[in-house]
């Protein structure tokens, strides 16, 4: 389990019709601000300010298919080459980071091959290799290069 130690981060926080809305800087819009996209919000200044990924190689909450169903991941990271090179699931602090979380990663990436798996619940991660089929536990999320 990795402890996240995140930057400093003000997000951008505003009040409407009675609920709050977070400005989402990657894909530049209001979002509504439940406890899952805090913990999202907080992991992608993590990504970008931290592990020095740019913020041009991430995508947040596009769909993929799984066979007939439509699933949508909570960020996919690219590498320099724009190929998915990581697949992180947010969870609300909450929830327990276990079995069933993983397995829902481990779908995910059926569709997109990517080497490197985490999940998160905001205040800890687990981040994963994957490779020839094999799953092993890292002891840190990956930095950009």
């Amino acid at each position: 389990m990795i402890k996240i130690e995140y930057p400093p981060y003000q997000p951008k926080i505003k009040s409407e019709s009675g609920k709050e809305f977070i400005f989402d800087a990657i894909r530049k819009k209001w979002i509504m601000l439940t406890p899952e996209e805090w913990v999202r919000q907080n992991f992608l200044q993590y990504l970008v300010q931290v592990k020095k990924y740019p913020a041009s190689l991430i995508a947040v909450e596009k769909e993929i298919e799984l066979g007939d169903l439509k699933k949508r991941f909570d960020i996919v990271v690219y590498n320099a080459g724009h190929q998915p090179c990581m697949i992180v699931e947010c969870k609300e602090m909450d929830v327990l980071l276990d079995k069933k979380v993983l397995e829902q990663v481990l779908r995910y990436n059926i569709s997109l091959q990517v080497p490197c798996l985490a999940i998160t619940n905001g205040s800890y991660c687990y981040a994963f290799s994957v490779m020839a089929g094999a799953v092993s536990e890292l002891s840190e999320l990956p930095s950009f290069g």
